[in-house]
């Protein structure tokens, strides 16, 4: 429970306590995260990695999610607030196998292990970038000043933004 803290973004609202069994975001009493994942076997194009295609698929599903707060009504008031202060997305993968396997990678692998890092920063930092983006066209999440980011002077739209959810078989 302490490395989630550390990792809180919102360390304004206090210390999370607990978390679900599956653990894909930490949430404060009362919060939500709206999750939608990337299938990335379609993100290969002959035998790599559309970078440029996935940085739009991206920005795309950022302000997507972001939208689905807006019209998002949960039947507890107290889980409305709360979710639309933080503003919580999860952006997060699937098929990330599906890809390796087509552009003849190891899971196992080194080059595995480099493929995972390279996906996941391209999406991150994307996902930051538009949040920053739909920060100065929406405003900030309501929240903002409890935040990590407040601190750093860094405007967002949402709280949290990736997460890898566990998505089946």
């Amino acid at each position: 429970i302490d490395k989630v803290n550390d990792t809180n973004p919102l360390p304004g609202l206090g210390r999370i306590e607990a978390c679900n069994p599956c653990a894909e975001q930490y949430l404060h009493d009362g919060d939500v995260c709206n999750l939608g994942n990337l299938n990335l076997e379609k993100f290969v194009k002959g035998d790599k990695i559309d970078f440029d295609r996935l940085r739009y698929v991206t920005r795309l599903a950022v302000r997507m999610l972001d939208n689905v707060v807006d019209i998002t009504a949960a039947p507890i008031e107290r889980v409305n607030k709360m979710f639309r202060a933080n503003r919580r997305v999860g952006l997060g993968i699937m098929g990330f196998a599906d890809m390796l396997y087509l552009l003849h990678i190891g899971y196992d692998s080194e080059e595995g292990a480099k493929t995972a890092e390279k996906v996941m920063k391209c999406i991150e930092e994307t996902a930051h970038q538009m949040s920053q983006e739909l920060a100065e066209e929406k405003g900030v999440f309501p929240n903002w000043e409890k935040s990590v980011y407040a601190s750093k002077g860094i405007k967002m739209r949402n709280a949290a933004l990736t997460n890898i959810a566990p998505t089946g078989t």
